[in-house]
This record gives C-alpha cells, sequence and structure tokens, in this order.
C-alpha cells in the first residue's frame, strides 16, 4: 500500500483536495478531524489539556478557543499541548492505516496540516503539497469567521514557507485556478500511483 502525504499551508485548498480523494475512492485520515475528536466531549486528550492548562476545558471537551488563546504566541505552551496531541494522533493514525492495510486498500492519504513542520515526510511514501498564490490564500483565510490577520500571521509564522513545501514536494496541486482543474490534477496523481 501507498501511503502519501497530503499537506500544505492553511488557506491553500487541502480540504477540497481530500475530498477529490475522497470521490475517487481513495481513504483519507484527517488528523485535524483526529485532533477534534481528541479535544471532544470524552476524548482522550481532554484530562491532559485541562492538568497542562487548567480552566481551559468544560462539561468534559476542550474549550478550542480558550486554549487557542492560552498558546498562541506562546512558543513553550504551544510545545506542551504538542507533545500531548501529537502521540495521540499518530496512534489514531496507525490504526487508520492498518484498517486501510487489513481493507488492502492500494493508496491511503494522510492529510497533516504540518507533515513537513513535524518531520512527518518520513511516514509517507511520497508527499503532494497544495498550493495557491499568497493573494488567493489570504483572501480565502481572512473570509473565515473569527479570523484576523493577525491570527493569520501566527498561524503562518509557525508553518514551513508555501515555496520550500513546493520544493520538498513529489507532487504540487495548484488551488488558485478553480476546483475543476485541482481535481483533474488528483485524479491523474492517483492514477499514476494506481499504475
Amino acid at each position: 500500500m501507498k501511503v502519501i502525504g497530503l499537506t500544505g499551508s492553511i488557506g491553500m485548498g487541502k480540504s477540497t483536495a481530500a475530498r477529490a480523494f475522497r470521490r475517487l475512492r481513495v481513504p483519507v485520515f484527517d488528523a485535524d478531524a483526529a485532533v477534534h475528536r481528541l479535544q471532544a466531549r470524552g476524548g482522550a486528550a481532554v484530562r491532559p489539556i485541562e492538568a497542562a492548562f487548567p480552566g481551559t476545558t468544560r462539561d468534559g471537551r476542550v474549550e478550542r478557543e480558550a486554549l487557542r488563546t492560552r498558546v498562541l504566541g506562546d512558543p513553550a505552551a504551544l510545545r506542551v499541548l504538542e507533545r500531548i496531541v501529537h502521540p495521540l494522533v499518530r496512534k489514531a493514525e496507525r490504526a487508520f492505516l492498518a484498517a486501510c492495510r487489513r481493507r488492502g486498500d492500494r493508496i491511503a492519504v494522510l492529510d497533516v496540516p504540518l507533515l513537513f513542520e513535524t518531520k512527518g515526510e518520513g511516514r509517507v511514501d511520497q508527499v503532494i503539497v497544495v498550493s495557491a498564490p499568497a493573494a488567493t490564500q489570504r483572501a480565502r483565510v481572512l473570509a473565515r469567521g473569527g479570523m484576523t490577520p493577525e491570527r493569520l500571521a501566527a498561524i503562518l509564522a509557525r508553518q514551513m514557507p508555501d515555496a520550500e513545501k513546493r520544493r520538498r514536494a513529489d507532487h504540487v496541486v495548484r488551488t488558485g485556478l478553480s476546483k475543476h482543474a485541482a481535481q483533474r490534477q488528483i485524479r491523474a496523481i492517483v492514477r499514476g500511483l494506481s499504475g
């Protein structure tokens, strides 16, 4: 089974690319969704997060905005949070890949926003980076509810520059043209991997 890492900076179209893979019946592990589950009511990350960041949980779940406020701009706090969350996400990822192997899937995709930043490229056979022009990225992100230019700047400061991600990628999917164009690129990649 070929394991593909799907990554890209915020607002580059990674979610749209992941949906295109699913439409092609390629299983996709969504690291962000795994984090949400871990932080939801009864999730495995709730207790350790409350222990490390008192007051950031309520009713058995993480208050994401309170936690974000607590760690944004504080590298030491962010490292503590990552030491809690990353091993739990890896465990979910391993379970996903084991299920794909049991089913006999030929390709599986790991949708991981910080793949390069967490040295995750060593866990995959190939990396696909989604990329769009900086102006398109900025417009997409700032259109999201609650997003500010300052918050975007803080997020981008944690992410490897897009040009470096593209340089390291095995495939680059350009998402600044249209969804149809990006889907065509993804279909071609899947055909190449399946052959």
